[in-house]
């Protein structure tokens, strides 16, 4: 007699269909000043109107997970992961991240003030649209970003990697973009009246747009 394969939750001969998990979401949590370790992994949760203000995040890995109105106010996260995460009108006002992995994540209709990231991964981030005037990017990997329309007026973004950033209709106008890799700026499609730049970056700018340098 052929012997019929096991598979997740029924036996193998069980005529029962295998029995679902619970939906995985945390819900109108208050989560104030929690301490958040590199023992705490969530994979495909969604926090929906939770409160993580004043959280101490030190090495949390976050995975496909989705965040919707959740107060990221005065936490600070480090070493901590977010990887392919969907934020949805959270607010970060005072929020630091400090050495994370974004990568894959995207950021939707959310609010940012005194907003600043420091070293780790945020390549392939969704930023469109986003209003980080004067928020602090330092150090940030952030390859192939999509900044499409983000407002960075007065921001500082050094020493990034925007290798391949999509920057079309970005306004930049007082950034400091001293240290960053401009090569994928276009002049003529984004705004960076009165942005400090370094001679090696302007000169990037005028290889870009086709002039001799000499």
């Amino acid at each position: 007699m052929a012997i019929r394969p096991a598979r997740a939750g029924i036996g193998p001969v069980s005529p029962e269909p295998p029995i679902a998990d619970a939906e995985p979401v945390i819900r109108n949590e208050d989560w104030y000043g929690r301490s958040l370790t590199e023992a705490t992994k969530y994979t495909r949760y969604s926090f929906l109107d939770t409160d993580w203000t004043e959280v101490v995040d030190e090495g949390a890995v976050f995975d496909e997970c989705t965040f919707a109105g959740v107060g990221f106010n005065a936490s600070r996260h480090t070493g901590a992961a977010f990887t392919n995460c969907t934020f949805k009108r959270c607010t970060f006002f005072d929020t630091r991240f400090t050495d994370c992995k974004l990568v894959g994540s995207l950021f939707r209709q959310c609010t940012y003030t005194l907003f600043e990231v420091s070293g780790g991964d945020w390549s392939f981030v969704g930023l469109p649209g986003a209003d980080l005037r004067q928020a602090g990017f330092d150090g940030v990997r952030m390859r192939e970003a999509d900044l499409t329309a983000a407002r960075l007026e007065k921001a500082t973004v050094t020493g990034c990697d925007l290798s391949g950033t999509i920057l079309h209709g970005a306004k930049l106008t007082g950034a400091d973009l001293r240290g960053s890799d401009l090569s994928s700026l276009d002049p003529l499609t984004v705004e960076f009246k009165g942005a400090t730049i370094t001679l090696e970056q302007a000169a990037t700018l005028a290889t870009t747009m086709g002039w001799h340098v000499r």
